[in-house]
């Protein structure tokens, strides 16, 4: 369910911020999901301090690729769960850096050209392209696709939602 506000950061690309607008999601959402647990999150991309959103166009989406080529960035997700019933909210921050390759011009041509980096945060999905984007990551490899899930779980049991154990390797 969207959450319909405005998605600012108040303070800047923080982590406080980030977790602030995760934790604004939530309680948007649970005021109208009656009895419910709601979680919400958001997640930046940020290099030299400045935060990378969804690039609007595929000329953002090749300037933010080439800003990001051969440089470390880090990856915040704010995570966010409230009781909707009691109104009990817990939020937190996950962060990651992110060493991205030194990939060429062709491979920045036929990504945009893809449309894939138009719905991504500073335009990349770490999995896109068999990972030939990124170089390293030191943190959560699910915090840096979108979502950190183990983050998430410890949130979600908190509030005794039960979550299924991982499978496969």
């Amino acid at each position: 369910m969207p959450s319909e506000i405005e998605e600012t950061l108040d303070g800047g690309p923080t982590p406080d911020a980030v977790a602030g607008l995760a934790l604004r999601k939530a309680r948007a959402v649970a005021a109208r999901a009656g009895a419910a647990i709601v979680l919400a999150a958001d997640t930046i991309v940020v290099v030299d301090g400045m935060a990378l959103g969804k690039p609007s166009s595929p000329q953002e989406a090749r300037a933010m690729l080439v800003r990001l080529r051969g440089r470390e960035h880090e990856v915040i997700t704010g995570v966010a769960v409230v009781d909707a019933e009691t109104g009990r909210a817990a939020s937190t921050t996950v962060v990651s850096r992110v060493l991205m390759a030194a990939y060429p011009d062709a491979t920045i041509e036929t990504y945009v050209a893809s449309g894939a980096p138009l719905d991504k945060a500073g335009a990349y999905a770490i999995q896109d392209l068999q990972g030939a984007l990124v170089d390293g990551i030191v943190g959560s490899y699910t915090n840096v696709i979108g979502l950190p899930v183990e983050t998430t779980r410890r949130l979600l049991e908190g509030f005794g939602v039960v979550v299924s154990e991982r499978s496969g390797p």
